[in-house]
């Protein structure tokens, strides 16, 4: 049993069975196929201790969200129990091929992003084609699939970084250097490589307005799909690559901030904890990962932040996600938003948007996700603005999905303050 087993192993005898998780599941709110936290968590956790089959497999539409662990009075660490509960499904039944090609985000990306796109994009909202995906595969028909970009993020910074070669300014560098003062690493995740390409745009030219060289360093899937998916082996595979990338930029005291609050997420806890990975080089990767928000209020506590904003006389909604609340970093969005003059920010108290990464393209969650996110395209719709702001992809695309509103990342609207 390795350390990260033991501590939640241990964890078990902290819970007073409150219900306090129960009531706050936004799952179990809206379904009767899953019974609560505390019920698949702790409770059937005793059972699986003696290595014996998981007694009750409703484990599996716990959809990751965490807000039972934000909730828990004494520290329980429900969600972490959970996703091993189903690692263990996975382990003695195997992964299903839905689960599989949804796991491995990298790899539909490379299949309909580029040139492609148009084609790739045509097929997956072609209705006969979702029709067959669902009764052959259990993909969700109505699922909100993001187009595919015509180009990818990484060969957009290909194209800058050689233009800026020929102009004579500094090419966006892949590599470590010693010379720069100020330089950051940005992982920008399978979302803005394949599907959202502006997003990583934005998060470049901030950072670089705030004096930053920005390295796009090699890197592969945070693996988060493929861990909520319960496929852990694969998932490391990822993780080990990410961590041999980034670690030399680390041991040079470079920090890595990305845009995806999953991503950064996956690599600062989810991975380690889950994975019970304790290496050296794990931890520092761990420990100098930012979401963006967070390093650029960090910055701005420092006095270093570039607060040269023009006005936007906008007022705009915005969901901080359940990834995001599980950084236990507040809401840093907001308190960087909240510096451009005329901008008004309406925050959501809504639990959750209901897509839980890959949970809402599954056909047999599809419905439970809808109800789950619908006090927050309630509360979408009801703001009146015809944009909505979310730090998370799929919670962008679910929130554009379940309200009609088009949705933002926060960073656009930075990026747009120092135009």
């Amino acid at each position: 049993m390795d350390l990260i087993e033991l501590s939640l192993e241990q964890s078990l005898d902290h819970c007073i069975k409150c219900n306090i998780c129960a009531s706050a599941c936004p799952v179990s709110a809206v379904t009767d196929k899953f019974p609560g936290p505390k019920y698949v968590g702790p409770q059937a956790q005793r059972f699986r201790q003696a290595g014996q089959p998981t007694p009750d497999e409703s484990v599996d539409y716990c959809s990751g969200c965490r807000v039972c662990n934000q909730v828990c009075p004494t520290g329980v660490r429900i969600a972490e129990l959970n996703a091993r509960a189903r690692a263990k499904i996975v382990e003695e039944k195997g992964l299903p091929l839905r689960n599989l090609m949804l796991g491995h985000s990298d790899i539909i990306g490379v299949l309909g992003s580029g040139p492609q796109a148009p084609l790739a994009n045509f097929a997956a909202n072609f209705g006969p084609a979702r029709y067959v995906a669902e009764k052959l595969f259990g993909v969700a028909r109505k699922a909100p699939f993001p187009p595919f970009s015509t180009y990818t993020f990484r060969s957009w910074v290909k194209r800058r970084s050689r233009r800026q070669a020929q102009e004579g300014g500094s090419p966006t560098p892949a590599a470590p250097t010693a010379s720069a003062k100020k330089q950051v690493v940005f992982f920008h995740g399978c979302a803005t490589n394949y599907y959202e390409p502006h997003v990583g745009k934005a998060a470049i030219e901030v950072l670089e307005l705030n004096g930053y060289e920005v390295i796009v360093a090699e890197q592969g899937c945070c693996g988060l799909p493929l861990l909520s998916n319960g496929a852990f082996p694969d998932a490391q595979k990822y993780h080990d690559y990410n961590v041999e990338k980034l670690y030399p930029y680390v041991q040079k005291g470079i920090p890595i901030v990305g845009t995806s609050t999953s991503c950064t997420l996956t690599l600062k806890e989810e991975a380690p904890e889950l994975l019970g990975l304790h290496s050296e080089p794990v931890r520092a990767v761990a420990e100098n990962t930012y979401d963006i928000f967070e390093f650029l209020r960090m910055l701005h506590e420092k006095g270093e932040l570039n607060t040269n904003f023009k006005p936007i006389e906008r007022s705009l909604p915005y969901h901080a996600p359940c990834q995001l609340r599980a950084h236990r970093i507040g809401k840093p969005a907001l308190d960087i938003m909240e510096l451009i003059p005329g901008l008004t920010i309406t925050d959501s108290t809504a639990a959750c948007c209901g897509i839980a990464g890959t949970y809402g393209f599954k056909q047999e969650k599809y419905q439970i996700g809808m109800d789950v996110g619908k006090p927050l395209f309630d509360f979408v719709r009801e703001s009146g603005s015809d944009e909505a702001l979310c730090d998370s992809e799929t919670c962008r695309w679910q929130i554009t999905h379940g309200s009609g509103v088009a949705s933002k990342h926060p960073i656009e609207i930075l990026r747009e303050a120092y135009s």
